[in-house]
This record gives structure tokens, C-alpha cells and sequence, in this order.
């Protein structure tokens, strides 16, 4: 992910390049018989990001999770997901980390690691193979429900779109004020993801929204515009 305009690393693109660089690895849980949804599955993944950042172990500063959180921040903001069933998933969950359940899916969260840290049970886990597809057409989001959008002119995988509203979620997250994020994690981060429609997307363009722009390392031409978190839709 490079950098917003509502960033708080935007003037800092140089020093974050040379910083040592972290991932924050998520691993999906797709059993062949019952498979999650494509949207459950964002959705998920987009509250287990804001359940690791507003996690006491991240936010307190003697947390045990903060320094790597925060040695993460001040690099490139990465992440990846990667699938796991069966004993993958046990042992993934005997893990430090935490596990968000949406309708079907569960999606877990870790704390951030060194690029070429990776534990052995999670370094093990496919990143392909996180093509999920959703039965019906997802219904209209509830008025004022938060919405992470994405851009309709892009195709990603799963796996790949889960790190995206990943991305956005963390930059809607550091747009608002202490009462507010409080007041979201009380409410279980409620939030949906959509594919926008293409008037929509040219409308939220125009808007002082976060937009996530993607750094091009897998699927999407770098630069890209992937998401964008819209907070207060309309």
C-alpha cells in the first residue's frame, strides 16, 4: 500500500523505503466442502484489521504487540493472505494472533512480521486458491453503514482484494478521532464491501475519501486505485 493523503506517513515515502520492512499476514479459513463467500470473506478481513489495531496489545505502549505494529507502520504497509484448512488452520490458530468470524467466514490476523520471517506454519499456507465467489449478488449496504469500495475497473483474486479492503480499513481508521474509533469497535466494526458502480466509483473519486493505492507487488499494475473507504456514505 503507498501512501494517502490521509496518511500520517505521507511525508515520509523515502525513510519508510528504508526502513526494514514487515508484513502483516492474515490466513482465511476455505474448507473445500463449505467455503466462505467472497464478500463474507472481505468483510472479515477488513474487521480483523481493525480488530488487531484497536487490540490492547497494539494500543497500550507496554503491549505486547505494539512495537511490532509499530515497526510496521513506519515502513510499507503490507499485507498477505494466505488460506488454510483442516490441521493448516489448527495449527495457525495455536498461533499469537486473533480470529474474526463473520457470517461463515473466520479470518486470522497476526501480528506483523519480518518479510523473510514467516513461522513455519503459516510460511507453509498457499497464497493461490483464495478464488471464492459470492451466490447471490450482495444486497445494498444499510443506510450509514460504513463502506469499503472497490473499483470496478479492477479484477482481483480474493485472496488479493481481502488485503485491499485490509488497506482500507487501517486508512479509515487513522482518519478518525479517538471517541469515534471507540465507538466503532463497540459496534464490532460493523461495515460492508462493494464493488462500486462505475458512477459511483467517478463520484467517490471526487471526494476527500481514503483511497487505497496499491504498490503493484502481485495482480494489479502499481499505482492502481483499489479501494476506497467511505465512511458516512450517502
Amino acid at each position: 500500500m503507498t501512501t494517502s493523503s490521509e496518511s500520517p506517513f505521507r511525508d515520509r515515502a523515502a525513510d519508510r523505503d528504508a526502513a526494514p520492512q514487515y508484513v502483516l499476514p492474515l490466513v482465511a479459513r476455505i474448507e473445500r466442502a463449505e467455503p466462505p463467500s467472497h464478500t463474507d470473506a472481505l468483510e472479515t478481513a477488513a474487521r480483523a484489521v481493525l480488530a488487531l489495531l484497536a487490540d490492547p496489545r497494539v494500543t497500550e505502549p507496554d503491549g505486547e504487540w505494539h512495537e511490532a505494529v509499530r515497526a510496521w507502520e513506519d515502513a510499507r504497509i503490507r499485507k498477505v493472505v494466505r488460506r488454510a484448512r483442516g490441521a493448516e488452520w489448527r495449527r495457525a490458530e495455536a498461533l499469537p494472533g486473533l480470529t474474526v468470524t463473520g457470517k461463515a467466514a473466520e479470518v486470522r490476523v497476526f501480528p506483523p512480521i519480518p518479510l523473510d520471517g514467516w513461522p513455519k506454519d503459516l510460511a507453509r499456507l498457499q497464497v493461490s486458491g483464495t478464488e471464492l465467489t459470492d451466490p447471490q449478488p450482495p444486497e445494498e449496504p444499510a443506510a450509514g453503514l460504513p463502506v469499503l469500495w472497490l473499483n470496478p475497473e479492477l479484477r482481483m483474486s480474493t485472496g488479493k482484494a481481502m488485503a485491499q479492503v485490509g488497506h482500507g480499513a487501517q486508512l479509515a481508521w487513522w482518519t478518525l478521532a479517538p471517541v469515534a474509533r471507540a465507538a466503532w469497535r463497540d459496534e464490532g466494526f460493523a461495515l460492508a464491501v462493494r464493488e462500486a458502480a462505475p458512477e459511483r466509483w467517478a463520484d467517490l473519486l471526487t471526494r476527500d475519501l481514503p483511497v487505497v493505492r496499491d504498490a503493484g507487488f502481485t495482480e494489479i499494475a502499481p499505482g492502481s486505485c483499489t479501494v476506497i473507504a467511505d465512511l458516512n456514505p450517502r
